[in-house]
């Protein structure tokens, strides 16, 4: 009589096995997230077969160069990619549905196929004809590229298996997307832990033996994590999402992981009619509808990746309306560092804003995440609380520790060039220190305001007579 097979429980957050159902992983902490499975019943050690083979052994300084990467022809993505995609690798896109995931590897993939590379687009989400509705729609032409509607990974890999000749065979495959497919093996549905972590090793295996470069397209849930395991993350070699919000046309592809460049690389596309245009200069994108001579506005001198990006820091302060706590809008940075530099411009510089509503806006849609934000959000502020409007061509950027002194932060010499070939006449930024004593030269159109304490910028803004009064009840400045 065959062993009946057991049941397992598996946490779709981190893909860990429990032996009964819990509310809340062992593993990862997570609540709700453990799905029932079936497992197929193990095999006895005494039946296993000895696999016959050996390893073949390379040495690391061998000889052989290493294959040249695959252009795909948007120089946006192939920035990102770290040069272009690596044969043999696998690589997975993740984002919000309609954000613009599959348009961009369409166009990828016809840019590829227009070069006379072997491409293949698989859609389990799509017919065959709809893909060429949109290819038509986007004026896409690639008459080589291979197109296929299907959700079966037995059928996927027996193709590319059957693929002998090595003219014939495909140097990309793209799968759009690895929460449709499915594999006959696994006893569940498509979108499942078990089915997204199956078939996607199947598909990275046949990638690494076949020495095609595979791109898998997934949805992320809301919380803003790639669904399916945390596991599928670590399977692949290069992490990406692509971001933007609804209202902007700017789209941003970020690395999360990448095995074969730099991490944190942004590439910025903008959204139009015909599809993803590339954005080779994103600072005078993202400042072409900034005022000037407008209070609670600064400009930041950021960075990307290895790209200086310079944003523009939006803040708006209000009497606060009725009873209870003030509120704290953040759009595109951390709501808790808000808090941090408002305690510090409160504590340390005496600018009393407890009484007031705060409104915090990163314009274009990008997210900021770097510390060196600190002071161009502080300058924002405190130009919003007393109605005196920053220099139009000044860039700000240092980080600002709780004592309240503006300490540094890398790549100074690249925000700084960046700030200068866009006209910037000056920026406000840390004392350099140099680890040589000799400090690098700034641009000579950029004259540099250095300073150690945010209260030597708060004295820029705020009247002497004015310092350290309480500024919730003040009447603001007409900007």
């Amino acid at each position: 009589m065959a062993k009946r097979s057991s049941v397992q429980f598996v946490c779709g957050h981190c893909g860990a096995v429990h032996s009964k159902w819990a509310g809340r992983c062992d593993a990862c902490g997570e609540w709700n997230t453990l799905v029932e499975e079936s497992a197929g019943p193990s095999s006895r050690a005494g039946q296993a077969k000895a696999v016959k083979g050996r390893l073949n052994l390379v040495h690391l300084d061998g000889a052989s160069a290493p294959p040249p990467r695959v252009m795909t022809g948007i120089a946006e993505f192939d920035r990102v990619l770290g040069g272009g995609l690596v044969p043999g690798s696998a690589v997975l896109v993740g984002g919000d549905p309609g954000i613009g995931k599959s348009t961009l590897m369409l166009q990828a993939t016809c840019a590829l196929a227009r070069s006379g590379r072997q491409v293949l687009y698989v859609s389990g989400e799509e017919a065959v004809d709809q893909l060429r509705l949109r290819a038509r729609r986007l004026d896409l032409q690639a008459p080589t590229l291979d197109l296929a509607a299907s959700i079966n990974v037995s059928e996927i890999a027996g193709t590319l298996e059957q693929e002998r000749s090595r003219e014939a065979a495909h140097e990309v495959v793209v799968i759009d997307s690895i929460q449709t497919m499915w594999l006959d093996s696994v006893e569940s549905a498509p979108g499942s832990v078990a089915q997204v972590r199956a078939c996607a090793f199947e598909l990275i295996r046949l990638a690494k033996t076949r020495g095609f470069a595979l791109i898998l397209i997934g949805h992320v849930t809301k919380e803003g994590a790639l669904a399916g395991p945390r596991v599928l993350e670590h399977m692949v070699d290069a992490v990406m999402y692509f971001e933007g919000d609804r209202g902007h046309q700017f789209r941003i592809l970020r690395a999360a992981k990448n095995r074969f460049g730099a991490t944190d690389e942004i590439g910025v596309f903008a959204m139009t009619d015909t599809g993803l245009a590339e954005v080779p200069n994103p600072s005078a994108l993202f400042l072409a509808e900034r005022r000037g001579n407008i209070a609670g506005s600064a400009v930041f001198a950021g960075l990307e990746g290895t790209r200086p990006v310079l944003l523009e820091i939006q803040a708006l302060l209000s009497p606060k309306a009725g009873d209870g706590a003030p509120r704290r809008s953040v759009i595109g940075w951390d709501a808790g560092r808000l808090n941090m530099l408002l305690a510090v411009l409160d504590t340390r510089c005496g600018l009393k804003l407890s009484g007031m509503d705060v409104f915090l806006n990163i314009a274009g849609g990008l997210r900021v995440t770097e510390p060196a934000a600190d002071l161009a959000v502080a300058a924002a502020l405190t130009s919003a609380a007393t109605g005196v409007p920053t220099s139009g061509g000044a860039a700000y950027f240092g980080e600002i520790g709780l004592s309240g002194e503006v300490r540094q932060v890398p790549q100074a010499d690249l925000r700084l060039r960046e700030a200068g070939k866009l006209g910037f006449d000056s920026a406000v930024l840390p004392r350099r220190i140099a680890a040589s004593g000799k400090k690098t030269r700034p641009p000579e159109n950029l004259t540099l305001r250095e300073i150690g304490h945010l209260g030597d910028l708060v004295s820029a803004f705020v009247p002497p007579g004015e310092k350290g009064g309480d500024l919730s009840g003040r009447e603001m400045l007409p900007s």
